[in-house]
């Protein structure tokens, strides 16, 4: 097994990882799955921090075909892709469990409500950028990256704008 502080946790054979282990990406993503001569080698998956996952057949280090489901059970197809077009705006939430009664607005995926977004930020999907510091923060208002122009442009013009709590500031 790999030593205290690696990003691997496997087996080393004439040191290389090689056999089933899994690997820690700096940025938290995890890859479960086979390894042959220090690369990703036969079925493995990489779990996504935000919930998504990737599994694959891999050929060293090399995916030769794979399959992503997002976080709530959405798989993704390059092909016949008919989720959140114009012909059907439902999120996979609504398409799997129905229609909220009239009145009551889904403006998430998640089912058990949309998160409060403080007053002049962004919702982003995986947290909420505030435009005054330029930062992107959980839901929960901890760090999660410092976004580039191009998605700072593409939040501003795409995504929802909190109105907040009551009195609630942001920083």
């Amino acid at each position: 097994m790999a030593h205290y502080g690696s990003p691997f946790d496997a087996d080393v054979k004439n040191g290389r990882i090689e056999g089933k282990g899994k690997f820690t990406f700096p940025d938290g993503n995890v890859y479960v799955g086979h390894f042959k001569d220090g690369e990703f080698h036969g079925k493995g998956t990489i779990f996504f921090k935000n919930g998504g996952k990737y599994m694959a057949e891999w050929d060293h280090g090399h995916d030769i075909n794979g399959m992503f489901t997002f976080e709530d059970g959405l798989l993704y197809e390059e092909n016949n892709w008919d989720y959140c077009t114009e012909e059907d705006r439902r999120f996979y939430s609504e398409r799997c469990n129905g229609i909220p009664p009239a009145g009551i607005s889904q403006l998430c995926n998640n089912v058990e409500g949309t998160p409060n977004i403080p007053k002049g930020c962004y919702d982003c999907g995986d947290g909420y950028y505030n435009p005054k510091s330029n930062r992107i923060f959980t839901y929960t208002g901890l760090h999660l990256r410092n976004p580039d122009e191009e998605e700072v442009k593409w939040i501003v013009d795409k995504c929802r704008i909190g109105v907040g709590e009551p009195n609630q500031e942001i920083k």
